[in-house]
């Protein structure tokens, strides 16, 4: 008998429903979105669109891949989402409103960029084989190095505003 959701999230993880079924209408649906958009086979071909998204979506949950990815993935977003928040409460408690009314989205970008690095260190997909993970682990201060000046190019690519100063 299922008496809390604790049951019901482990029958439907039982059944499939998160390694196979939500990977499923995820990629269904972003490729079908894409496909409409774009008008790539014209506007009247929603038949087309939802066949081609249908079969890209039964094949990419051919060999496990796109669930396991989804299952580090997806966890890891959600604490990075977690990060994310605490670092905007934080931000609007002590730091003043920017001029152009913005509060710091250099914070969503490095935590969004982070959980990604995060999650490809940790997939064993990437680990093994000589992959992602010990290539990060052996070039990660040359990263550092390398974002901080792509950093600064873009900040002084940018060019001087009207007031004479540099970037932002």
């Amino acid at each position: 008998m299922v008496t809390t959701i604790t049951d019901v999230l482990n029958i439907w993880n039982e059944m499939g429903v998160f390694s196979y079924a939500i990977p499923f209408l995820l990629i269904f649906a972003v490729v079908f979105a894409i496909l409409d958009k774009t008008k790539i086979l014209g506007d009247d071909n929603k038949g087309i669109l939802a066949i081609i998204s249908v079969s890209v979506g039964l094949l990419s949950l051919q060999f496990d891949f796109v669930s396991e990815f989804f299952a580090v993935i997806f966890p890891r977003f959600g604490i990075g989402l977690s990060l994310f928040l605490v670092l905007i409460i934080m931000i609007g408690f002590f730091f003043p409103k920017q001029q152009d009314g913005t509060k710091g989205q250099w914070i969503g970008i490095t935590v969004g960029i982070g959980v990604v690095i995060w999650a490809l260190s940790a997939w064993d997909e990437w680990t093994s084989y000589t992959g992602f993970g010990g290539w990060f682990t052996e070039n990660f201060w040359a990263l550092i190095v390398l974002g901080i000046l792509v950093a600064i190019i873009a900040i002084v690519a940018k060019g001087k505003d009207n007031n004479g100063k540099i970037g932002v």
